[in-house]
């Protein structure tokens, strides 16, 4: 009798404490430079893989602050996690299972189009996940909505994202717009100083 109560105890602090977890958006100061993450991804349509490559973001000295270079281009880290979080964000600070809220982006992508996201959002569970990096601790995120873009396409879409605290950024994202899937999934992290 004694160890059913002890465990069934044990239970409720495990599902207490999981439910209970919440991470604040990263800061300055937890990145180092040197740090950088490596991500592999490919674009399937009818089970065809039709693109695949690489994205990469290092954490560099830039303009007397920290910077994310992504092999083109850098962003300073300040101005990433310093701006003010809109009615509408793609994430939601601080994070926790249960948490939901709307996304909404309006955007251009590299031919001209323009086009409007529009999602209901929810963080559906803290889990284990493995990937080609390693095994870590992530939120898993969805995004469920609409997309509509200047040339006259309208369609649902769906984003499942995996964010791991421990590493400051998603581990996984597969993102299904009903053409096709999208997958991105980190291969290499190494910590910087």
């Amino acid at each position: 009798m004694t160890k059913r109560v002890i465990y069934h105890l044990t239970l409720l602090m495990i599902f207490t404490n999981c439910a209970s977890t919440k991470f604040d958006q990263p800061t300055s100061e937890d990145y180092g430079i040197g740090e950088k993450w490596i991500w592999k991804w490919e674009r399937k349509v009818d089970g065809e893989v039709r693109a695949e490559g690489e994205d990469i973001q290092e954490v560099v000295a830039y303009n007397g602050n920290l910077g994310l270079w992504n092999g083109v281009d850098t962003v300073q880290i300040p101005a990433i996690v310093n701006q003010k979080q809109g009615r509408t964000p793609f994430r939601s600070w601080p994070l926790r299972v249960g948490k939901k809220w709307k996304y909404e982006s309006e955007w251009e992508n590299n031919e001209g189009t323009t086009g409007k996201t529009s999602q209901d959002v929810e963080v559906v569970s803290f889990e284990e996940l493995s990937v080609m990096a390693g095994t870590f601790k992530a939120y898993k995120i969805e995004y469920k909505g609409i997309v509509t873009n200047s040339r006259g396409f309208k369609g649902d879409m769906t984003d499942i994202w995996w964010y791991a605290p421990e590493l400051k950024t998603y581990i996984k994202h597969v993102n299904d717009d009903g053409y096709g899937m999208y997958t991105n999934e980190l291969t290499s992290y190494s910590k910087g100083h």
